[in-house]
């Protein structure tokens, strides 16, 4: 009885002693922290819990919008945490020499342990690996790359000529996906994934998704990373991260077996400067940095075109005027002067963020000018806080983007200088400042080709029924997805997207081009 009672009392003294800690802690963080003042959400203000919360429920995005439309521009989403709504502090956060990533981006170092473009945080090294990385998708390097690339595209449109014969409905986010996929691994390894016709290398995707959702609720809640109750979402996601990881390394050991000069691809760019491990890190961010985010461009744009029947009749008009084959569809003047495409591919890439989440960011450590506040749009933020814009937010402030759910491509060409201005200075589908992304060219002339090459052979509609609703929202949703006529985005840091499911016909015998190949 005597040990029992012991037990007992250890247990109620160590219980208080931890009440008594986090009664101290909550108080702090409501009353006595540098960030008191401003304005979010009273679980935000005591927990980074609240954005790990929303980051399993894959809608940070939607949650972090609807603070701002209650408590203004600046929100407090954590206990050091500031997200803000504007393209002043857009500016002031991401193009700014004081500024970092935040270290939350250490969480992604994952199985490697390898910091890579990615996660590093330094600038010094992420400008070495910025550097190595970037000459694989400069527009230089993309012209090289077009043939492989249109051969993939090939490949798209075959499949979906194969669907117009039994006019069974195409779900475009798969098919998207799986062109990404084939193309960036092409592009990286000069490894044939063939995702677009073959089961084999399809889990990497699902298993790329994974990690991207786990990394995702560990930066929103890092002290989660070291806590027993995150124990099931590591073995829930394990399985699949496990065999993508191990489908990287076979892409990898077998282009290593060829000789670094077998291929022009990534891997001969950086095979002498960095050594075996780092390759393998910057796969896992190459590989869906440059087929994921393409594909939520594409698939958002097949979306909104088969809701938008004059979007849709006047970008069919203008390709099928602008070229006279599909053969004649590829970079150059001819694609470039399709204004009214580029201005569809921007809008899809405003109202459908590939990355839709809030980029951390934090002051330097070794901050060059520490004798100056820190000022982000007016606010005087004291060192050790995280801060940042959410993208999708941003790109749906009406202060900026008039009516923001509507998908009108003529906002990108019409407007004074000073509109011009105010609209580009806010748009972040690519970041900015010396983060910014390098593979902006890769995306632009892949979604080109595939949107120009689809509407040139096919003409298409929403599928009839429930079928065709997939990707759209739901009409009474109390969880910010109430909006049928919105592409539905779901936070895994990146953009998880599913649909629409579309019905393909052939536009006369335009088809026969390729059969022909």
């Amino acid at each position: 009885m005597a040990l029992m009672d012991a037990v007992s009392l250890t247990a109620k003294y160590t219980a208080a002693v931890f009440a008594f800690y986090w009664l101290v802690a909550f108080s702090y963080r409501l009353l006595l922290h540098p960030l008191r003042n401003y304005p979010g959400p009273f679980i935000a203000k005591l927990t980074d819990g609240y954005g790990g919360f929303y980051a399993v429920a894959k809608r940070n995005h939607l949650v972090t919008q609807q603070n701002h439309q209650k408590y203004g521009r600046v929100v407090r989403y954590g206990p050091n945490r500031l997200v803000f709504n504007s393209a002043k502090a857009l500016h002031d956060i991401y193009d700014n020499d004081r500024v970092v990533k935040s270290r939350v981006y250490l969480v992604t170092l994952g199985f490697t342990g390898t910091i890579n473009v990615f996660s590093a945080i330094e600038r010094r090294v992420h400008r070495v690996k910025r550097k190595l990385i970037g000459g694989a998708v400069t527009e230089r390097s993309m012209r090289d790359f077009e043939p492989t690339m249109a051969s993939q595209v090939h490949t798209f449109l075959e499949r979906i000529l194969a669907s117009t014969q039994a006019s069974q409905p195409v779900n475009i986010s798969a098919r998207c996906k799986r062109l990404g996929s084939d193309i960036v691994g092409l592009l990286a390894f000069g490894f044939p994934f063939n995702t677009q016709t073959e089961e084999t290398y399809r889990p990497l995707q699902h298993g790329i998704a994974a990690s991207n959702a786990h990394n995702n609720v560990m930066m929103q809640f890092p002290r989660l990373a070291s806590l027993w109750i995150a124990y099931p979402l590591h073995l829930l996601n394990y399985a699949p991260r496990k065999a993508a990881f191990a489908m990287i390394e076979t892409f990898i050991t077998t282009r290593m077996a060829e000789g670094k000069d077998a291929r022009h691809d990534l891997y001969s760019q950086v095979a002498d400067e960095i050594p075996p491990a780092e390759v393998w890190s910057e796969a896992l961010f190459f590989l869906p940095a440059g087929g994921d985010t393409t594909a939520t461009a594409i698939s958002a744009l097949f979306f909104y075109l088969s809701r938008n029947p004059t979007v849709y009749r006047k970008l069919t008009a203008e390709i099928r005027t602008t070229f006279t084959s599909g053969s004649e569809i590829h970079g150059g003047p001819k694609l470039s002067a399709c204004t009214y495409l580029r201005a569809c591919i921007d809008e899809s890439l405003r109202i459908s963020p590939p990355v839709n989440g809030t980029l951390w960011r934090e002051l330097s450590q070794e901050d060059p000018s520490p004798e100056k506040p820190f000022i982000i749009d007016g606010h005087v933020i004291p060192q050790g806080t995280q801060f940042g814009v959410n993208i999708y937010t941003l790109h749906h402030n009406p202060e900026y983007f008039p009516e923001p759910y509507i998908f009108r491509p003529e906002r990108w060409l019409e407007g004074d200088e000073a509109e011009k201005k105010r609209r580009n200075d806010a748009f972040a589908a690519f970041s900015i400042g010396y983060r910014g992304c390098a593979g902006k060219a890769m995306a632009y002339l892949e979604s080109s080709l595939a949107v120009a090459k689809t509407l040139w052979y096919f003409d298409f509609e929403r599928a009839a029924g429930p079928e065709g609703e997939l990707g759209a929202g739901k009409e009474g949703d109390l969880k910010g997805r109430h909006r049928t006529g919105e592409f539905q985005l779901y936070d895994i840091f990146a953009s998880d997207h599913e649909g629409p499911n579309l019905v393909f016909k052939t536009r006369g015998d335009h088809w026969k081009e390729l059969v022909k190949g």
